[in-house]
């Protein structure tokens, strides 16, 4: 059956890349991670190929004679791998060329002189997830549990209304960092449907949602109780992947007390991240609610992440609502463009009306470039190294 996606890159149905058969055919498939065809002596059908290999450290490429276009403008290309620690100095004494920059030492190098900053939005965001279920793996699909602690939409939607998400973008962001309103980022155009507002900081609202929904607060406690009377503890497992992790994230636990809810880290702190990734996926059940994010491909359809059977929807929400949304905007009559993007509107819509899972975050990245290089672009249709030089 054909499907929309097949018009866009990225879409999964077409292999976009070509390895070379003839060269590995005879590595046994559980073989080739670390086979040296893959890991010291690569093929390419790019302006570079590898010539030496420093495992862990560093990889040299020089160009490749090959290369159906001649031979591009560097002698030598040498990829370095550096601590986070050296970045900053890295880029100060130009050490290198072409240098990532980490968002949290954004200030710290913004001045640099003899540097172009080059900055893309990247296709991915954060979230806030909600554990309703778990993954049955006999079926291969998602069950929901319609009792489970998180399965209250009023419950979901105050916790994201008490995020004082544009405060902590601000405070450690370093303006490289914003709130998101929907599921489907605004790279994707209209496909993309600003029309959502999110959740803004809003604690008055978060206190009615809670207030109406029916958590309240015996006499003398500090917590509200779930509607049933049993007391409400919500364990949020947060990844210990950047330098602000646990102060960020204290203060998203500071302001969910503020509306009475007991919200406390899975084990004391943010996890590191294997343990996070295993717990998470196994629907481990000390936790309820969980950050994540995604890097997505660049063709937009959520089907992958949060359909019945996605493994990928790891709050666990099943709807045969939403089954339908999906399906819509992965059918033929999907091909129209305007169908598509009506489709797509109302899937943010059920998304954002029932907040199983809450978008948060965005973030700018920066690439430090040497002013005399020329011909480095971040566009996705360019083919950076075989035009990248310098000038004199």
């Amino acid at each position: 059956e054909m499907k929309p996606g097949m018009l866009q890159s990225g879409n999964g149905y077409f292999l976009e890349t070509a390895e070379p058969y003839h060269y590995l055919k005879d590595v046994p498939f559980d073989k080739l991670l670390s086979n040296d065809k893959v890991r010291k002596q690569p093929l390419f059908f790019g302006p570079y190929k590898v010539q030496k290999v420093v495992r862990g450290q560093s990889v040299t490429y020089v160009p490749n004679e090959h290369y159906w276009r001649g031979k591009p403008n560097l002698d030598k290309v040498t990829m370095e791998v550096i601590g986070t620690n050296s970045v900053s100095q890295a880029i100060k004494s130009h050490k290198f060329d072409v240098t990532g920059v980490l968002n949290t030492q954004w200030n710290n190098v913004k001045d640099t002189k003899g540097v172009n900053f080059i900055g893309k939005i990247p296709l991915s965001y954060n979230y806030l997830g909600f554990k309703v279920g778990k993954f049955d793996k006999k079926t291969g699909k998602n069950v929901e549990d319609k009792n489970a602690k998180m399965n209250n939409v009023s419950l979901r939607k105050a916790m994201a209304y008490a995020m004082n998400i544009d405060a902590v973008a601000k405070r450690y962001g370093n303006g490289l960092s914003f709130r998101i309103n929907t599921l489907i980022p605004a790279q994707f155009g209209d496909f993309s449907d600003k029309s959502i507002k999110g959740y803004p900081y809003n604690l008055k609202k978060a206190n009615e949602l809670l207030d109406k929904a029916g958590y309240k607060k015996k006499k003398g406690e500090k917590y509200r109780r779930q509607p049933n009377g049993k007391k409400l503890t919500i364990n949020v497992a947060v990844r210990n992947t950047q330098p602000n992790a646990e102060k960020i994230w204290t203060n998203y636990l500071q302001q969910w007390q503020k509306i009475g809810l007991d919200a406390r880290f899975v084990g004391g702190r943010p996890m590191e991240f294997n343990s996070w990734v295993q717990d998470v996926q196994a629907d481990s059940p000390k936790i309820d609610v969980f950050e994540g994010g995604w890097s997505l491909s660049s063709e937009p359809s959520p089907m992958d992440l949060y359909s019945e059977s996605a493994p990928y929807n790891m709050a666990r929400f099943v709807s045969p609502t939403q089954s339908k949304l999906l399906t819509n905007i992965d059918s033929t009559k999907a091909f129209n463009h305007k169908y598509r993007v009506q489709a797509f509107d109302k899937w943010q819509e059920w998304m954002y009306d029932n907040a199983y899972v809450v978008p948060t975050t965005n973030s700018w990245s920066v690439t430090a470039v040497n002013n005399k290089v020329t011909g480095w672009s971040l566009k996705p249709s360019a083919n950076s190294w075989y035009d990248v030089g310098f000038t004199k």
